[in-house]
């Protein structure tokens, strides 16, 4: 397995689960992760926040832990990347108001690299209309942002994932190993499961 390149685009707020998990879980298999955040450099920090599902009408929101970034935006060849990471939460609300965040997605969907977004994440790939014609999962609320940027939106259970191509999407946090599992397929990363001696 070549070990890949991979850049994560988060801000503050970004959800805690949907940060920390790929980004301990795909360094924990070999790859390589970069975690950038607009206007902010490596060693800065992005607060977090922790999204639950408590009975109510929508997540309830409480602070997470506060989250080191490894790479610096500014600094980010977008060219020199395998793969892209969107994590929910907060943040894709507003940093997709950059355009260099939207450039840098553009990138990866115009050079059909692998891409995996979570959640809220899926706001980010709309805003830089890169869902026409693929067929993906997020939040249930953010399914409006989906079909208007000309995608197609599948509702599907909270621990399940969508892969259309090189897209892999999910609705939330609980799907963390499906969606990974999904991801690592796609970027071509097999996991070996030795059988487990008896004793």
């Amino acid at each position: 397995m070549a070990a890949k390149k991979i850049l994560m685009l988060v801000g503050d707020y970004v959800e805690d689960y949907e940060v920390m998990v790929p980004f301990q879980a795909l360094q924990m298999v070999g790859h390589t992760v970069h975690a950038v955040c607009p206007d902010k450099k490596a060693g800065e920090k992005v607060r977090t926040a922790v999204h639950d599902f408590e009975g109510d009408q929508t997540y309830s929101e409480k602070p997470g832990h506060n989250f080191t970034l490894n790479a610096t935006f500014a600094e980010v060849e977008a060219e020199t990347y395998d793969a892209l990471v969107v994590p929910g939460g907060r943040a894709p609300e507003y940093i997709r108001l950059n355009q260099r965040v939207l450039d840098i997605t553009r990138h990866f969907a115009q050079a059909n690299k692998p891409i995996a977004a979570i959640c809220h994440g899926l706001q980010i790939l709309a805003a830089a209309d890169v869902l026409k014609g693929k067929s993906c999962t997020a939040y249930p609320a953010c399914s409006p942002d989906v079909r208007s940027a000309g995608g197609t939106y599948v509702q599907i259970p909270v621990d399940e994932a969508i892969v259309d191509g090189n897209l892999v999407t999910a609705p939330a946090w609980p799907a963390h190993s499906r969606w990974l599992a999904e991801f690592l397929k796609v970027l071509g990363t097999k996991v070996e499961h030795p059988e487990i001696a008896k004793v």
